[in-house]
């Protein structure tokens, strides 16, 4: 890339996203939040028509409820009361999740994705679509950023939000270790002329043997269908032919169900991956340009929603100036860990739908141990994501610390509610604590009757519990560690 993309006439920007996804787009709307000038780059001219992704799991719910936008995803979505289900494992529902939304929202990826797209416009961030990243280069004040068509943008931060096959983290050399793909399946969305009835009969026998196989109703009037590819493709973005798709349904089930006219054909695999790091200078990774890992779960596209959720405020503490040391290199501290748990549940998920004796072995034992309230809740917790708690690096004083906090009724409204604007929050039960010199990054709110085991707790931007207790020194410690030196 030439270097004048530096010079004046480059347009410039606080933060340029490449991805306009749901991460990207989550992403923006936080990085709004804070007046954060931002820009996201979508490759593609129009929204994909394809769901990837059926639904939303506790945590991402919660996210959504912290900014306001529940209810806009409630009102087109489906709640299941089934949350936590293992490897497609059918298990009671644990008692007692420590969440007011213990539920899965059952709703297509192109309606969030155009909800988080709406949301992050609403708050000003520009999004422009057709816009192809082709090069960038850093340097100490920020990077320089080249479109496919010739534009020359420039930025203080670049953010990878641009999938597992990432340009960005390429052309950092940032490795991406794991494990290749082994198996590909098709997914499909296409007209049948099947019955409906004949369509779940067949698909419930199939999957006796063939977890890997699924057809059934989606939007629209379509069916939504899985079943293994012949193989794993050498280029996974083109797109499998309907007579491949309609192949392979016949290859399984005995029939094609008469599939025609699809509104969307793709391809994934079970390839697992991770970066090395999340950050190189001023350019940083998200969602799956992070990692990559076979949809068992379904938690792909909560992962991303929860990254920006982590990376927005830090981000933007550091673009305003108020970022204390190492802050934002906790994105990665923080979110690495995470995202390698969930590739060690995939993988888990992967052997437990294989169809031979070994595995179908360890399947029944694994059903059994669900049965186990603990158990249930134990994986309910590590697949929707309410169990995280992440390392602030001292000794927490208390459980809660590092813990995200549930949503709790409060005279003044609901907890959630009050987390909306993006800032922090000291939650304080004995109405003797300040936040002095904070308060344009943190509020405060005097609550003596709150359900909180600790005098008081201060609550970062994206809902995790900083610290509790009541001694003004030590909660100055942490404001000051949290979000920067008095104002």
């Amino acid at each position: 890339m030439e270097p004048d993309a530096t010079t004046p006439d480059a347009t410039t920007f606080d933060v340029i996203i490449s991805g306009g996804g749901p991460t990207g787009c989550m992403l923006a709307a936080e990085l709004r939040l804070h007046d954060v000038d931002v820009l996201v780059l979508e490759r593609d001219e129009q929204p994909s028509p394809l769901a990837r992704s059926l639904g939303l799991h506790p945590r991402s719910i919660e996210i959504l409820d912290q900014r306001g936008l529940l209810d806009r995803f409630l009102a087109l979505g489906t709640r299941h009361p089934q949350v936590g289900t293992f490897a497609g494992i059918a298990a009671p529902r644990p008692v007692d999740l420590d969440s007011a939304h213990a539920y899965i929202l059952g709703i297509p990826q192109t309606i969030t994705d155009r909800l988080l797209q709406e949301h992050a416009v609403e708050l000003g961030a520009r999004l422009r679509r057709g816009a192809e990243l082709a090069d960038f280069e850093q340097d100490d004040d920020g990077v320089s950023v080249e479109l496919v068509d010739g534009t020359r943008l420039r930025s203080r931060w670049l953010v990878g939000c641009d999938g597992g096959r990432s340009l960005v983290r390429r052309r950092l050399g940032i490795g991406f270790p794991g494990e290749a793909a082994t198996t590909e399946w098709l997914l499909g969305e296409v007209e049948v002329t099947a019955t409906a009835d004949d369509v779940a009969a067949i698909s419930a026998e199939v999957r006796r043997t063939h977890r890997g196989f699924g057809i059934g109703p989606g939007a629209g009037g379509l069916y939504r269908a899985v079943v293994p590819a012949a193989g794993v493709a050498e280029d996974r973005s083109v797109p499998p032919t309907l007579e491949e798709f309609r192949t392979q349904l016949r290859q399984y089930a005995g029939t094609d169900f008469g599939a025609h006219s699809p509104r969307a054909l793709s391809r994934f695999t079970d390839a697992t991956r991770i970066a090395e790091r999340y950050r190189s200078g001023r350019v940083l990774l998200a969602g799956d340009a992070a990692h990559v890992h076979p949809p068992l779960g379904g938690q792909g596209l909560n992962l991303g929603i929860q990254d920006a959720f982590n990376l927005g405020w830090k981000l933007a503490a550091d673009v305003r100036g108020w970022a204390p040391d190492g802050l934002l290199d906790s994105y990665e501290a923080e979110r690495r860990p995470v995202a390698d748990e969930v590739l060690t549940l995939t993988r888990a998920q992967s052997v437990l739908i294989a169809p031979e004796p070994g595995p179908q072995a360890v399947r029944r034992l694994v059903t059994e141990l669900m049965a186990f309230d603990d158990v249930s809740r134990y994986l309910a917790q590590r697949i929707s994501g309410t169990g995280i708690r992440y390392d602030l690096g001292d000794d927490p004083g208390s459980d809660l610390v590092g813990r995200r906090l549930r949503d709790l009724p409060l005279a003044e409204g609901r907890l959630y509610e009050l987390l909306r604007g993006g800032r922090g929050l000291l939650l304080d039960r004995t109405g003797r604590l300040r936040v002095t010199g904070w308060e344009g990054r943190v509020d405060a709110i005097v609550a003596p009757d709150a359900e909180l085991p600790a005098p008081a707790a201060l609550l970062r931007p994206d809902g995790y519990v900083a610290w509790t207790g009541d001694d003004q020194h030590d909660l100055d410690g942490r404001l000051a560690g949290t979000f920067g030196t008095r104002g």
